[in-house]
């Protein structure tokens, strides 16, 4: 009977000792701590989206010719009216004096008809004031009456002459005027097609030729971008923008939805797409911003503040977390509530609480519900 006694201690013994060393290490994992901050609900690009200018324009000449003068060079500001390039045009010269000439003799010959109609017509009274008296013979009168009424014909008909003439060197001073491309704005020269001597053409119609002169106004640039189909609806004009280029890594830019586009694109039959536009709020004072830049953006369709939070890759599927519970040192599967949520945070509505731990290194072998771990 004692010799039965003694061997019991040396079981449990013998049994802890076994326990112990079937036991499994504990696994380092890293974990993250729920948190109290912002979460916002997002609609990004689904492609690399491209900053604009607010005004571009690929300027023609509106007739061909030899380009006699370029008055500007690649890079250069101009004013809104400068004038850019300049065709020769020493024919339209010769046509203008020509139109010139021609107007000042409608004038001489409108001023010499009108004057004689004038000294007809004081005729005509005189000989009227003699007829009443009976100092003129009504035959008189009647011839009086008639030059009179010829000669204020004639003055019509020098002036209809003279607005002729007039017009036609308004039409050659036009046509000297097409001559010469004009900038429709201020802005800044981004490329030019064409040198002195060379000829330059107008587009023929359906044929696109190069620009003689391509202008951007850099003063207002917006980003246009493709989103998803699925967040159109929830787009609205005014909401707040993120935008972020690759020339300036690091750094983010605000800016404001200005234009969501009336129709879908299918570019892509599996990834259709709608247009927006986005706006700098304010225009940036201190980026050299060029049109052409990638830009990728992220419009704020909702944000919520000092809201429970957690990483958003830390979540399994079902809506579920992996707690970490320090009492027994053992990861517990926590179903959770979540709010609003982006690929960096999701809000915690129910199921956990700020200051308790979830599992973060989810791709850690072993680190599963019930498994003992060890925090890194």
């Amino acid at each position: 009977m004692k010799k039965n006694l003694l061997l019991i201690p040396l079981v449990l013994l013998l049994a802890g000792g076994l326990y112990l060393f079937q036991r499994e290490e504990p696994i380092p994992v890293a974990l993250a701590e729920v948190g109290t901050g912002t979460v916002e609900l997002i609609a990004a690009n689904s492609r690399a989206g491209t900053i604009r200018a607010c005004k571009r324009s690929r300027l023609s000449m509106p007739q061909g010719g030899r380009v006699e003068r370029l008055l500007v060079s690649e890079g250069d500001r101009v004013k809104a009216g400068q004038v850019l390039l300049e065709l020769w045009h020493q024919d339209l010269d010769a046509r203008i004096e020509q139109a010139r000439a021609a107007l000042r003799a409608r004038q001489i010959e409108q001023q010499r008809s009108c004057d004689t109609a004038e000294l007809a017509n004081r005729e005509y009274l005189r000989t009227q004031s003699l007829a009443h008296r009976q100092l003129a013979s009504a035959e008189l009168l009647d011839q009086r009456e008639t030059e009179a009424r010829l000669g204020k014909l004639s003055c019509d008909q020098a002036d209809a002459t003279t607005d002729q003439a007039s017009a036609a060197l308004r039409l050659q001073q036009i046509m000297l005027d097409e001559s010469r491309l004009r900038a429709p704005f201020a802005g800044i020269v981004a490329q030019i097609n064409g040198e002195p001597g060379e000829f330059v053409t107008p587009s023929p119609p359906g044929i696109p030729t190069p620009p003689a002169v391509d202008l951007i106004d850099d003063s207002c640039l917006y980003v246009r971008a493709p989103i998803d189909e699925i967040e159109a609806a929830r787009l609205q004009v005014g909401q707040p923008v993120r935008i972020t280029l690759d020339a300036f890594r690091g750094r983010v830019f605000e800016g404001r939805l200005n234009r969501i586009a009336p129709f879908v694109s299918e570019l892509e039959k599996q990834a259709r797409t709608v247009d927006v536009d986005v706006l700098f709020t304010p225009a940036p004072e201190n980026a050299n911003l060029l049109v052409g830049y990638s830009a990728d953006i992220e419009v704020i369709l909702a944000s919520r503040d000092a809201v429970p939070r957690i990483p958003t890759e830390t979540l399994l599927e079902g809506n579920r977390v992996l707690r970490y519970d320090p009492d027994s040192q053992t990861l517990v599967d926590q179903a959770i509530t979540s709010g609003l949520a982006n690929w960096s945070w999701t809000e915690i509505t129910a199921g956990l609480a700020p200051g308790q731990r979830i599992l973060r290194s989810l791709d850690r072998e072993g680190a599963q519900a019930d498994a003992r771990v060890i925090p890194e």
